[in-house]
């Protein structure tokens, strides 16, 4: 479904991660409203506003303004509801805001843009059509009952906004206009705006620049009456379906009368709390000791897809192993009777108000948010909630009423949910196809032994239970008294010949919260693929083991995660400190202990396979495999470790893998927040005095070494390996080489200048893809910029994206030789204050930290250097340095992953199936030859053969 961001964004989190002033403006209209003749209409309508005003005609201006400030802009459009946002520096803010207001008062919409925008909403539904839960979305939606807009196709594409509107001769241009008038009135906006001048000011501002928004008067659209939409014989039944991914999934739906007015008592989230249960007594628990599911999800959404103003519903997805999709509808039955235990027990005010708390302690203690974020959830919450509860409905739980929870419950019963059962396996008996994401399903009555067994008054099972009480709800809140000299930066601890610890005490924050995070060192990793494997293996059978005991952990807001780095292991926790230390005890506990049984390791191992094989198959992830295995010398690529793994892994090579990188490592780690020195030392002595491993005898380096590419411009063209998707990646690297941070500021500051110039020339005037943006890269030291660009093979060669990248970044030479001193200074400044803003939350100083500790080195104050190096920079020096990167001397490196369609040479291919190796064919990358376009490019044909000849520049970190 189209909520997802259009517009450009920033790609350097730091840009977007500033206290910055910021708006967003909700629309009480959205796709439902989209007339028959017309799909996509609203969403189109969405793209289309942002092309320019009258009072500010330029197409592409705000973007250009925005970024030249700092900020960013976004947009979604939802069922019944259309959402845009911005963020930009403060002192730019009132001019953005009229900039921006004017897209609502008299937006330009030329035909000739019209026809243009067409193609960026073509190439988003290309993008989101190998997605499985669109076309899950998609195919639930065409089960609605006719008549109901659930039906309706809201992607828009170029068939439906631009080919049968003019076979039909339907003006889209003047519909548009129409559609704008009609839907786009001032009485159903809501509008937030956040910036630190005062409410007066900022209320002078709004009124100033808003009351030219037209008010047509007219009643708002209105679906409300519409109820009941899945109450079709077409519901009840069980769906198999062929997925993209290699998934074995079950999902039960229920489709229940619309739940939003009860948002002060919540039942979804109560029902949901118990389904999605993982301790004792929970589904999910019971199915794992079957070994028939490896995780459960239940609830709703909250989107407009599952919760609008003419249902709501409530889902419950399994997803199951191998052996749970043998016995798929005993799963379903362990559901149902989980259900009816709740049904039979009642409400549990205990329960409820447990939650209770847990949520107000998040909300009493919640960090801030990023500001665009924050807005534009309050703008939606505005049209959704009473005035006293815009801040808080979304997030509390204000009223125990068990009367509403009960009715709710009641209606979860087996004869009224819906099945659908993703699998790989499915395929070859799925002969129905949806209309718009062509996903292959087939539709059967329930079995007849299962149906009648449901309509009984069947049996509990005795080991589902309601959860016990949660001894990990913080009830301590008090800030600790330091016991140590405050610092700015993390400061080392502890040191030892086995590890060492970074600390530094909150003092900007104030709340009772902490983040510890250690990296877990072993040079055994990468000493061959197969270890790779095993190490992933050994990380998700922990993390396994784990899922049961830590979940009590992760109920009470303590989050965890288990992350199988490239050199270690990384443990992250964070969360309310006051019980933080029992869950960091008990991850190394299970470390320390671990164990696993052959079923357990079947189950994970096969999840690995499906895992793997969902990275492959996605074009953009498989084109950062193949740079990075060009770049990187020594690595082994994910196409290495599934061939491994569909090889075979041994019970004994796990177990061996596992002892010897537990006897050896050097341990790192970095503690934040409410702890003192003391206690922050604990968590390294405990990891030591646990694990009783040696230290390692030599350092082991935390990073690859890089191959020097040679002064010439590299073409590496591979076939997608996802049969019959139509999307193409194509990334062009400029490689820079081992540099110093003056010119990594120098590299930001160009990229940035680039943004903007590049999504214009590339996505707005060449309709080349949907995602299209400049880069500055960091890959293990090595410093470069690149250009990426997602087309389909349906519209164009991937050789000629790549020459109009070529064709831009000659642009973008003049263009940057033609800037003015002020223009060059306001971005210079833009970047500056970027790097200068206060963090908004803890965590992101902890990421920043982090990253200095994960990558060793250790250069805490690295923004303010960076300030420094951009102060001293001339835009002679910009000019000089992408001319450099332009010269003879070039490093160039071109990396296309090719998808299917009439412009690659393959005859019309219209099926995306994702399953070219269901039958257990492992799949090998295909690398292609150039055509005439790029015939003089010195062309990959064999990876490893070509990298081998390659000189191997020394190891090298960012750090003067």
């Amino acid at each position: 479904m189209p909520a997802s961001p259009d517009g450009i964004l920033s790609h350097a989190t730091l840009w977007q991660a500033c206290l910055h002033s910021a708006a967003a403006l909700c629309v009480a209209v959205g796709s439902f409203s989209d007339p028959e003749d017309l799909p996509g209409l609203a969403h189109f309508l969405e793209h289309m506003v942002f092309m320019g005003s009258l009072k500010y005609p330029d197409e592409n201006g705000f973007d250009a303004f925005l970024k030249k400030h700092g900020g960013g802009d976004n947009a979604s459009t939802d069922c019944e509801r259309t959402v845009f946002q911005f963020d930009v520096q403060r002192k730019y803010f009132k001019e953005a805001l009229d900039r921006w207001a004017q897209f609502f008062i008299h937006p330009l919409m030329i035909r000739d843009a019209i026809d243009r925008e067409v193609e960026a909403v073509d190439s988003e539904y290309q993008l989101a059509r190998p997605s499985d839960a669109n076309r899950k979305e998609m195919l639930f939606g065409s089960l609605a009952r006719p008549g109901h807009p659930m039906k309706k196709f809201f992607w828009g594409n170029a068939d439906t906004l631009k080919h049968e509107p003019k076979l039909n001769n339907i003006d889209t241009y003047t519909r548009l206009r129409e559609f704008w008038q009609r839907h786009y009135s001032a009485h159903y906006m809501t509008l937030v705006v956040q910036s630190k001048e005062t409410l007066d000011t900022l209320e002078k501002w709004v009124t100033e620049i808003f009351s030219e928004i037209p008010n047509n008067g007219l009643p708002k659209p209105s679906f409300g009456h519409l109820t009941q939409p899945f109450d079709t014989p077409e519901f009840h039944k069980l769906y198999r379906v062929v997925p993209i991914r290699k998934v074995h999934s079950l999902t039960i739906t229920w489709a229940l009368p619309p739940q939003e007015q009860y948002y002060r008592v919540k039942p979804l989230h109560y029902i949901s709390w118990l389904v999605g249960h993982e301790g004792k007594g929970s589904v999910l628990s019971f199915l794992r000791k079957k070994f028939w599911a490896l995780a459960l999800y239940g609830g709703n959404g909250e989107t407009g897809f599952e919760q609008n103003s003419t249902y709501s519903i409530f889902s419950i997805s399994v997803t199951l192993t191998d052996e749970g999709y043998k016995h798929f509808y005993e799963v379903a039955h362990v559901v149902f009777q989980y259900v009816k235990m709740l049904q039979r027990k009642g409400p549990d005010q205990r329960i409820w108000e447990e939650i209770q708390k847990i949520e107000a302690n998040e909300f009493h203690y919640q960090e801030q948010t990023d500001p665009v974020d924050y807005v534009e959830n309050l703008c939606e919450n505005m049209q959704l909630f009473q005035k006293e509860d815009f801040l808080t409905g979304d997030q509390l739980l204000f009223e125990y009423k068990p009367e509403i929870i009960a009715d709710a419950l009641d209606q979860l019963s087996p004869q009224r949910a819906n099945l659908v059962l993703l699998s790989a396996a499915n395929e070859g008996q799925c002969h129905l196809k949806e209309k718009w994401f062509g996903t292959q399903y087939s539709m059967e009555d329930i079995d007849r032994y299962w149906s009648d067994l449901w309509d009984s008054d069947f049996e509990l099972n005795p080991d589902l239970h309601l959860p016990e009480e949660n001894k990990y709800i913080a009830t301590d809140f008090a800030l600790k008294v330091a016991d140590c000299p405050e610092t700015e930066y993390p400061v080392k601890t502890l040191s030892t010949q086995q590890g060492c610890l970074w600390y530094r005490k909150d003092d900007k924050f104030k709340i009772p919260k902490g983040y510890v995070r250690f990296h877990l060192i072993s040079p055994l990793i990468q000493q061959s693929a197969e270890n790779i494997v095993l190490f992933d293996t050994f990380v998700n059978i922990l993390s396994h083991n784990l899922g049961e005991p830590a979940y009590e952990a992760d109920v009470a807001q303590l989050e965890y995660k288990l992350v199988a780095g490239e050199y270690g292991l990384i443990i992250r926790v964070k969360g309310f400190n006051h019980k933080l230390p029992l869950l960091f005890q008990l991850i190394i506990d299970y470390l320390s202990d671990f164990s696993f049984t052959p079923a357990v390791f079947e189950m994970i191992t096969e999840q690995l396979k499906k895992t793997y094989y969902n990275i492959l198959i996605k074009p953009e992830t498989l084109a950062k495999d193949v740079r990075l295995l060009i770049l990187e010398h020594g690595r082994w690529s994910m196409i290495d470790k599934y061939q491994t793994l569909m090889k075979g892994l041994s019970i004994d090579a796990l177990s061996a893998f596992v002892t010897a990188f537990k006897s050896q490592l050097f341990v790192e780690g970095l503690v934040q927040g409410n702890f003192t020195s003391r206690e922050a030392k604990d968590f390294l002595n405990y990891v030591v005095q646990k694990l009783h491993f040696a230290p390692l005898a030599h350092p082991c380096p935390v990073q690859f070494r890089v191959v020097d590419l040679p002064n010439t411009h590299l073409l590496c063209k591979v076939k997608t390996l996802n049969k019959g998707d139509a999307n193409s990646e194509v990334t062009v690297y400029y490689q820079s080489g081992a540099r110093n941070l003056r010119e990594y500021t120098l590299m930001e500051l160009l990229v940035m200048h680039m943004e903007e110039p590049c999504f214009d020339f590339l996505r707005t005037k060449q309709t080349l893809g949907y995602h299209v943006y400049p880069t500055c890269r960091n890959t293990s030291g090595i410093l470069g910029f690149s250009v990426t660009v997602a087309t389909q093979a349906t519209k164009y060669n991937s050789e000629l994206v790549d020459r109009k990248i070529e064709e831009f970044l000659s642009c973008f030479e003049e263009k940057i030789k033609d800037l003015t001193e002020e223009a060059f200074h306001t971005q210079v400044t833009a970047l500056i204050k970027l790097k200068e803003c206060e963090d908004s939350h803890l965590g992101e100083e902890v990421d920043r930290n982090w990253n200095e500790v994960v990558t060793q080195q250790y250069l805490f104050d690295r923004l303010a250097r960076e300030i420094e190096a951009l102060k001293s920079i001339t835009q002679a020096d910009l000019v000089n340095w992408f001319q450099d990167h332009r010269s003879n001397q070039r490093k160039v490196l071109s990396v296309h992953v090719i998808g299917y369609g009439k412009h690659e040479g393959d005859s019309e291919v219209t099926a995306v199936s994702g399953q070219n190796s269901s039958s257990g064919e492992i799949p090998h990358l295909v690398l292609l030859p150039p055509s005439s376009l790029m015939r003089d490019f010195t062309s990959i044909k064999d990876i490893k053969a070509y990298t081998s000849t390659l000189n191997v520049l020394p190891y090298h970190k960012i750090l003067k």
